[in-house]
C-alpha cells in the first residue's frame, strides 16, 4: 500500500530532502547512467509529491507552477518509482496524484518532457505526444501535453 503526501519545499523535513534527492539520483543518475544537474533551482517553487509504502520513500514527482519550465504551462517531472516496485502500478497512482493536485491547482494544459520509452504509459494517462522525438541529457525525450478540462 502506498500513501502520498504533497508539499511545498519549505515545508519538507530535512529527512524528506534527502530521501527525495537520493532517490532521483538513485533511478536518474546511477540506473539510468546519465551525469547531469539535478539540483536545478526548480525545487524551490515545486509541489512534491511523496509516495511512502510503510516509512520507505518509493515513489516521487515534482510539480512545477505555470512558467517555471514551461512559458504558460503548469508541468510534471522527476517522476520516478523505486526498481524494486515498479510491478506494483505506484506509477499509475503517482500520476494519478499530481494530476488530481493539477486540476485543483492549475488552469489549462500541462506540459511535460517525458522519456520517449514512456510513451504509451502517459498517453494512457490522457497525454498527447506534441513533438518529435528530441535527446535531454543524451537520453530520447518527447514533449507530451494533458489538457485540464475541469477547470
Amino acid at each position: 500500500m502506498i500513501q502520498f503526501s504533497i508539499k511545498q519545499f519549505s515545508d519538507l523535513s530535512t529527512i524528506e530532502l534527502y530521501q527525495l534527492l537520493q532517490l532521483r539520483a538513485e533511478v536518474f543518475v546511477v540506473e539510468q547512467n546519465c551525469p547531469y544537474q539535478d539540483c536545478d533551482g526548480k525545487d524551490l517553487y515545486a509541489a512534491h509529491l511523496l509516495g511512502f509504502a510503510k516509512d520507505e520513500l518509493v515513489a516521487y514527482a515534482r510539480i512545477l507552477p505555470n512558467s517555471v519550465s514551461y512559458e504558460h504551462y503548469a508541468s510534471i517531472g522527476r517522476v520516478l518509482t523505486k526498481q524494486n516496485v515498479r510491478h506494483k502500478s505506484y506509477g499509475k497512482l503517482l500520476m494519478q496524484e499530481a494530476l488530481n493536485y493539477c486540476q485543483s491547482k492549475f488552469s489549462g494544459a500541462i506540459k511535460i518532457s517525458a522519456q520517449a520509452y514512456l510513451e504509451k504509459f502517459y498517453t494512457d494517462l490522457g497525454f498527447v505526444t506534441v513533438s518529435e522525438p528530441y535527446l535531454e541529457d543524451d537520453i530520447p525525450h518527447i514533449a507530451m501535453k494533458w489538457n485540464n478540462t475541469s477547470n
